[in-house]
Parts: C-alpha cells; structure tokens; sequence
C-alpha cells in the first residue's frame, strides 16, 4: 500500500508536492529516507522533490549526509544526479567531503553514465577542488579527451567554463 506521501509523488504536480511536504516535517523526513531507497518510481521522485524545495545546508537532512553519500553508487542515473544536486547544497565535513570526491571522480569515468549526472558530478568535483588546490592537478587529469569525447558541445563548454573558474581561484 503506497504512503500519503507515495501518492502525491504520483498524482500531483511540482507545487501541490511542494506544499504538501511543506506542510509537514514527517513528510519532508519521509522523503529523505525514501530518497535513499530503490523503491522506483518513488524514491527519484522524492531526490526531485527534496533539492527542488530544500534551503541550502538545510538542518532536517544534516544527519542524513553520510547515508546519501552511501546510497549514491546502488542508484540509476536520475537518482544518482538528484542525490547529488541535494549534496551540492549542503556543507560537509572533510570525511563525507572526500568520501563523496571519489564517488563523483568514479560517476565522471564512466563515459557511458547520462552527461547529466556526470556534470553534476563534476560540479562537485570543482567545489571541493576549490576549497583544496592540491586537487587541481586531479582536474587537468579528468579533463583528458576521452572523458570529454561521449559529451555534447554544450556540457564540454560547462566543464571547460568550470575549469576556468577554478583557474582563476587558483591564482587568488
């Protein structure tokens, strides 16, 4: 039997699922637990929802970080990506930040991944190089052809933008 929750995922449109977990804390908690599941179609559903209508280094998903960063490799691609656009909004300690570096370095190698998760995941990439500039060298490697050759020229551009923005921090 589907959930309160499972249903407005299901039947409802972006603002009707934002009011409803809005409308209470034990459904934003629900989505975050369901978010971390591989209960399809749900749980991608519930990463959409939670980055769609979380604030940035929100409190109710702080203890549940390291459970994210864990689910993230057991995920199918949209779920991967909307794991890590929740991630991306949140401050984590050194641990959760090296931890997730080497799921995002792994993410990006693999060239057969949707370019969307793959970008995201090297948004993460270049955030945490930012804050440690012995990572650099790290990004001229993950730039190589071969990880560029299977993206469009429109996410080539992102990367190569990005990478521009950490050179520029670099020199600060």
């Amino acid at each position: 039997m589907q959930s309160k929750l499972e249903t407005i995922l299901l039947n409802s449109y972006k603002e009707q699922m934002i009011a409803f977990i809005k409308s209470d804390d034990k459904y934003f908690v629900e989505a975050i637990e369901l978010a971390i599941t591989n209960k399809q179609p749900f749980s991608w559903r519930a990463a959409w929802l939670l980055w769609s209508c979380m604030e940035n280094n929100d409190k109710r998903i702080q203890d549940y970080l390291t459970k994210i960063i864990d689910s993230i490799a057991s995920k199918r691609d949209g779920q991967q990506r909307d794991l890590l656009k929740i991630l991306l909004k949140m401050e984590l300690n050194e641990e959760q930040e090296a931890y997730l570096f080497d799921v995002c370095v792994t993410l990006w190698e693999k060239i057969n991944k949707k370019p969307s998760v793959r970008i995201t995941a090297f948004k993460f990439i270049i955030k945490i190089a930012k804050k440690h500039p012995d990572l650099f060298n790290e990004i001229t490697f993950l730039t190589q052809n071969h990880y560029l050759d299977s993206l469009s020229n429109g996410v080539k551009k992102s990367v190569f933008k990005m990478i521009s923005g950490i050179s520029t921090h670099k020199k600060l």
